[in-house]
């Protein structure tokens, strides 16, 4: 099987179920942003080879597909075989966020991002996710899509916020913090 079959030449793409939509469709937008993000983890966990999270990074990467699989899937075509999301997938990412808060200071003003490279793909990634959860919700007004998925993006930018702040601290970065009219 070729990669390329070129019945994309003219700006359609398939849905799962069959049906040609043009690529700049909602669905399409919705489901790349989501491969977007999947690729700036694997950046992240490619990067982070001595830091916390790594394999943590592996299984929301993991959920990104399941979530793209079910973006993807025609909506008349509810009887197509996909990977489920799970209220405890969502349930991992705040169990994690709360493990990490314990060895980090509380946050007493917004922090510019920067101060390492690792940290500064991390809150790429969260504002990625953030494009993700835009794109999901434009979708949810013209068809159903599972409540699951959005709670998972919702929590995972927060992650990904809080990741940014903890290897902040395991490479010893500065946290800069954001001050109005800075002169």
């Amino acid at each position: 099987m070729k990669i390329y079959t070129k019945t994309g030449d003219q700006g359609t793409t398939s849905l799962l179920g069959g049906t040609r939509v043009p690529k700049h469709h909602i669905k399409i937008e919705s489901y790349g942003t989501v491969d977007e993000l999947n690729s700036w983890l694997g950046i992240l966990r490619d990067s982070a080879k001595n830091l916390s999270e790594v394999e943590t990074l592996l299984v929301i990467q993991e959920r990104l597909f399941t979530i793209g699989s079910h973006l993807a899937v025609e909506p008349s075509k509810n009887n197509i075989k996909i990977p489920e999301i799970f209220t405890d997938d969502v349930l991992l990412l705040e169990h994690k966020m709360d493990e990490m808060e314990k060895s980090l200071k509380p946050m007493k003003f917004f922090v510019l991002p920067g101060g390492n490279q690792i940290v500064s793909f991390c809150h790429v990634a969260r504002c990625v996710c953030r494009r993700a959860e835009r794109n999901i919700i434009h979708l949810t007004e013209s068809e159903n899509v599972n409540p699951l998925i959005l709670q998972y993006l919702n929590r995972l930018s927060d992650y990904l916020f809080v990741l940014s702040r903890k290897w902040s601290v395991e490479l010893n970065a500065q946290e800069i913090p954001w001050k109005p009219n800075r002169g």
